[in-house]
């Protein structure tokens, strides 16, 4: 079976895959039958996110080649506007980081549940018994003023 994947290249810190066409049946020790284009998630300022050739695509297709997910998601996107990507963009990281103060949240609100249930199961302290007075040191100057007079 002919698969459209993605091949990562590149450096763990600095992903960059390549679209490409392989043969499942035979991995070739991770050679392609042929590059279709590419995908750069970390690129910045005028550099290139994505390219893919979509002719190349559908002649693999009606060939019977199998689109992997992620790569049909990636050839939804080149079909949009940049605008359009940076929007979708953005709502992407607005979902993530709603759920990342929804999941902080959840755990302060564990965390001060535990603590009331702790607080609760802690017998309640008994008040502690009176310090003797301290002596009092002139009392005791005194009584030694008083051995010395005997």
């Amino acid at each position: 079976m002919v698969v459209i994947r993605l091949s990562r290249s590149g450096a763990k810190k600095n992903p960059y895959y390549f679209i490409t066409v392989a043969d499942s049946r035979n991995a070739r020790d991770g050679a392609f039958i042929e590059r279709l284009g590419f995908y750069n998630p970390s690129a910045q300022g005028q550099e290139e996110t994505l390219r893919i050739d979509i002719e190349k695509v559908d002649e693999w297709v009606s060939k019977g080649a199998q689109i992997s997910d992620r790569v049909k998601r990636l050839i939804k996107d080149s079909k949009l506007s940049p605008e359009e990507l940076d929007a979708r963009k953005a709502a992407k990281k607005d979902k993530a980081d709603a759920k990342k103060a929804a999941a902080l949240a959840a755990k302060q609100e564990e965390i001060k549940k535990q603590a009331e249930e702790a607080e609760e199961e802690a017998p309640a302290e008994e008040a502690a018994p009176e310090e003797a007075p301290a002596d009092n040191p002139e009392e005791s100057s005194d009584s030694e003023d008083e051995d010395e007079k005997s």
